[in-house]
């Protein structure tokens, strides 16, 4: 306890001294987010400097290895770490799939060679990933998936589509599944393998959704050459990787940041309030459950991740952070349009902040579907879980 709070001070003090104010202000909407990258624009120096001196401290990803870019911070510090920067409103100073999902996996299944080429420009923001898994006939159904790699001896040749692959027009690399073996199980001969996105033959195409915007991209592969040295895993056995990915994805998903302010301030300053409360009692009352919900449910994700970072595996546990985390956030927004009525369908004006509002309780709709349905998870939860029989 005492080396905790020794750490605790110094990270108090660091941040304090190192956290540009600007980078201590909630941010507007996704363009605030850093996520790095060949082609990133930085919206500010304060965003490039945070992230600077956030990396060279290992901070972006503190519980790695130093020798992959990390500080090599305990569960218990990375916590405390976390805390102090809540304590000042301090922003992510990196968003990225290659934290969320390939660095865990990478630092599980990949060879050291995979390690040090990869993980250090991750930690460091210069490479920015995307996930090719969904294709068009193989979405919650995955394992049907198509996308062919043919061996040519030190490398494969790849032809086929994925399809819901985000932000795959700005990223510079992409982990993605391809099949390498047909005669068996379809679980069967699908392998892991890394690629450029700057690859010949590799072409993204954005998916505009019902909000008027989209992360989202078709991806089509056209005799694309994969050297065998960034196959991560065994050949054929990349299942086993994908599921273990498909657990980060998840709780990444289902621990997405929702409503940005409290339900309740939000309620307040669109209807008022009468001695001290929402006129409106059944509003009032579904307001108070959501945050109660949220409450109870950030909780199990904390002592969930503890668990994992412990050594424990998610598993299934995973569809039920997912499942959860998804719908609650769809609850809050609906509870959220609810308060602000015809004011919170505004689609373009300065008032609006661009339609933010309305395009977000839009876009929540695709929490449930993404990373795998709410049904999908559900069956996993009976039958991994819950255990019931036919399941």
């Amino acid at each position: 306890m005492t080396d905790l709070n020794t750490f605790r001070t110094e990270a108090r003090t660091w941040l304090e001294d190192n956290c540009p104010a600007e980078m201590r202000t909630p941010m507007k909407g996704d363009k605030d987010a850093c996520w790095g990258g060949r082609n990133f624009t930085f919206q500010s120096e304060a965003q490039k400097v945070w992230l600077e001196r956030m990396v060279a401290q290992g901070w972006t990803v503190p519980t790695w290895p130093k020798e992959y870019g990390g500080a090599g911070l305990s569960r218990q510090e990375e916590i405390v770490l976390l805390q102090e920067m809540k304590r000042i409103n301090a922003r992510n100073p990196l968003s990225s799939f290659g934290i969320w999902m390939l660095g865990p996996a990478l630092l599980k299944f990949g060879t050291e060679e995979q390690k040090l080429e990869h993980l250090p420009p991750i930690a460091r923001g210069e490479i920015r990933w995307c996930q090719g898994y969904s294709e068009p006939g193989a979405g919650s159904d995955l394992a049907s998936l198509k996308t062919k790699a043919e061996d040519k001896g030190d490398h494969y040749i790849v032809n086929g589509q994925k399809v819901w692959t985000s932000y795959a027009d700005q990223a510079d690399w992409i982990f993605c599944l391809v099949r390498t073996d047909n005669t068996g199980k379809k679980h069967h001969g699908i392998s892991f393998v890394l690629f450029d996105m700057a690859s010949e033959g590799v072409e993204a195409r954005p998916i505009k959704l019902i909000s008027g915007r989209s992360p989202f991209c078709e991806t089509f592969l056209t005799d694309v050459k994969v050297l065998k040295k960034n196959l991560v895993g065994e050949e054929h056995k990349g299942w086993s990787i994908a599921k273990y990915l498909l657990t980060h994805e998840r709780e990444m998903i289902g621990n997405q940041e929702g409503v940005t302010r409290p339900l309740h301030e939000i309620a307040a300053g669109s209807l008022g309030l009468t001695d001290g409360k929402l006129a409106d009692p059944m509003l009032r009352a579904k307001v108070a459950e959501a945050e109660i919900d949220e409450w109870a449910f950030n909780l199990t994700m904390k002592r969930k991740l503890a668990e994992a970072k412990a050594g424990a595996s998610l598993g299934a546990d995973s569809s039920m952070l997912k499942y959860y985390g998804t719908e609650l956030n769809k609850r809050k927004f609906e509870l959220m349009m609810d308060a602000t009525g015809h004011e919170g369908l505004e689609w373009e004006s300065e008032r609006s902040n661009d339609g933010k509002m309305a395009r977000s309780w839009l876009r929540t709709k695709g929490n449930s579907i993404e990373g795998g349905t709410s049904e999908v998870q559900l069956n996993i939860i009976s039958k991994h879980i819950l255990q019931l029989p036919g399941a």
